[in-house]
């Protein structure tokens, strides 16, 4: 059985990336933080999808309740390990910065880069005594040419995808790979409120992308075919333009 874990995976991007791993033959954990009803209904779709999965609880900017959670887990199935990890779980606090709080800053941060830290430096460790791996970190175009708005989502973005190319030089010789998928406006409730009609000319397709289209890119690169790829952020954007 291959196992993998992936965080805010209880809907949008999140879901539509257990569902695609479980229809690939993947046991998903599916971690929430809050909705339980969410995590639920994604459970039940990885169940269609064909594979059994598990909702697993903790908050990903929160230290020790990431260690307890994935150890636990860990102590309770002696024989499996974590063999893909996606990094999704990820937050947004928008405003120009002279007005940004700093909560919405810090808030920002530690769900999206601080939270990879806390979930990666424990599952990578099994990774490498297994010496197999796949770690696929959610970064945002965001992250590659900045958004007015979101100096606190770009900046943790960014550092996401300049972790992505230090950690895959640490683990490549264990045959771990690490790489970054960097979407563009995709339709999930984290775009809901954007003026799709307007933002939609600046996209070379005319269009806000599907999350199943961005599972799809997440699942090639759990596959074995991407294991001479490392190291790599992959936009995903529709041709967006600037």
């Amino acid at each position: 059985m291959k196992y993998a874990l992936v965080t805010g995976g209880s809907r949008g991007i999140g879901r539509a990336i257990c569902v695609k791993l479980a229809s690939q033959g993947y046991h998903v954990l599916i971690n929430y933080v809050s909705n339980q009803a969410k995590a639920e209904e994604t459970l039940a779709l990885t169940k269609e999808a064909g594979t059994e999965g598990e909702i697993i609880k903790f908050d990903v900017a929160n230290t020790e309740e990431v260690q307890t959670a994935i150890e636990n887990w860990q102590n309770a199935n002696k024989d499996a390990y974590i063999d893909v990890l996606v990094n999704n779980a990820g937050v947004t606090a928008d405003s120009l910065l002279p007005m940004m709080e700093p909560d919405a800053w810090a808030k920002v941060i530690n769900t999206s880069l601080n939270g990879f830290f806390n979930v990666t430096r424990i599952v990578v460790k099994k990774m490498i005594r297994k010496k197999h791996g796949r770690i696929i970190n959610m970064a945002s175009v965001s992250g590659l040419i900045g958004l007015p708005g979101q100096c606190n989502y770009s900046a943790a973005k960014g550092a996401i995808i300049a972790a992505t190319k230090a950690l895959s030089k640490e683990v490549g010789v264990k045959n771990i790979t690490v790489n970054a998928v960097a979407p563009g406006f995709i339709k999930t409730d984290m775009t809901s409120e954007l003026n799709e009609e307007e933002l939609k000319k600046s996209i070379s397709l005319g269009r806000f992308g599907e999350p199943e289209e961005v599972a799809e890119l997440v699942a090639f690169l759990a596959s074995d075919g991407a294991a001479y790829i490392t190291g790599e952020t992959i936009s995903i954007t529709g041709g967006l333009k600037g």
